[in-house]
């Protein structure tokens, strides 16, 4: 190897370690996708912004999941324990979101993703509520 690919290779290996040292950069990506057995959740920034059922694809706006936050996630065992996760939910956990006495609890966790941007884009509108005069 020549000297001046060395100093290349040395250069990078340095730049590596650097950003290493500094910690993790933080995730830049706003939306990400929880996929259950028959639905996916979307999120922008912590929030659900849409609820799309996979078999037909279409988004379902009255969903109670729509402009809520996620709390975290719940694993239940056969014996009948619940383990809650205040973090990101992990495959096999159960989406928890609370809010106001209307809890509510998903199926399993089957995997996250990150949308498309045809998928982003394709995001419906979130309901209004109308109040009347």
């Amino acid at each position: 190897m020549g000297e001046a690919a060395k100093k290349d290779v040395s250069a990078k290996q340095t730049t590596g370690a650097q950003s290493q040292a500094k910690g993790k950069t933080p995730e830049r990506r706003r939306h990400r996708v929880y996929v259950t057995r028959n639905t996916e959740y979307h999120f922008r920034d912590g929030f659900c912004v849409a609820v799309r059922d996979r078999r037909s694809g279409d988004f379902l706006p009255g969903h109670l999941a729509i402009k809520r936050r996620l709390h975290g996630g719940l694993k239940f065992f056969p014996n009948g324990a619940i383990v809650p996760n205040s973090g990101d939910p992990r495959p096999g956990e159960a989406l928890y979101f609370a809010a106001d006495g209307r809890d509510l609890v998903t199926s399993p966790l089957e995997h996250v993703e990150r949308p498309a941007k045809v998928v982003v884009e394709a995001y419906p509108e979130p309901p209004t509520s109308r109040h009347r005069p």
